[in-house]
């Protein structure tokens, strides 16, 4: 992926958490129908305030122990390199926090040019990735997080 973000929102009943990070890579290959992407979750920005990213960093994402993020899977739909404007489903293992589940994720594909601007949206459930909400902040965390992936890809060959 030569350019990528990755944003994350959660929508809680006292707060709004919103964070965005830009190290992120990723690749499609026509050849064996694989797609994947991976951040360094230690990259993310934008949220509240300082302290709000000292507890995401320390306290849930334990970024020092595990710095990374991923998604690797297969196109399950059949990707045309020539179709303008298309939606497909990937396949694969979403791993978080260290925890990897099997997921199926909508990825949208638009051509532009020799480049393909890919974008995806889904939802995460915390407790699935094995992130621990302390009571005392838990209407202002989220259950579900809305995860936005969008770059420009690189078709490898």
């Amino acid at each position: 992926m030569s350019k990528g973000l990755v944003k994350f929102s959660s929508d809680a009943p006292l707060e709004n958490i919103e964070a965005k990070a830009k190290e992120i890579k990723g690749f499609l290959n026509l050849d064996n129908q694989t797609f994947a992407f991976s951040l360094d979750v230690r990259s993310f920005t934008g949220f509240n305030n300082e302290l709000q990213r000292e507890h995401f960093h320390e306290n849930y994402m334990e970024t020092e122990k595990i710095p990374k993020a991923s998604f690797s899977g297969k196109l399950i739909d059949k990707f045309n390199p020539e179709v303008d404007f298309q939606k497909i489903r990937a396949k694969g293992q979403m791993d978080i926090h260290g925890v990897k589940k099997e997921r199926i994720i909508d990825v949208v594909i638009t051509k532009k040019g020799d480049l393909f601007e890919i974008s995806s949206s889904f939802n995460i459930t915390l407790q699935d990735y094995g992130i621990s909400i302390p009571k005392i902040v838990f209407q202002k965390i989220a259950e579900f997080i809305v995860i936005e992936v969008s770059g420009t890809m690189i078709l490898k060959k």
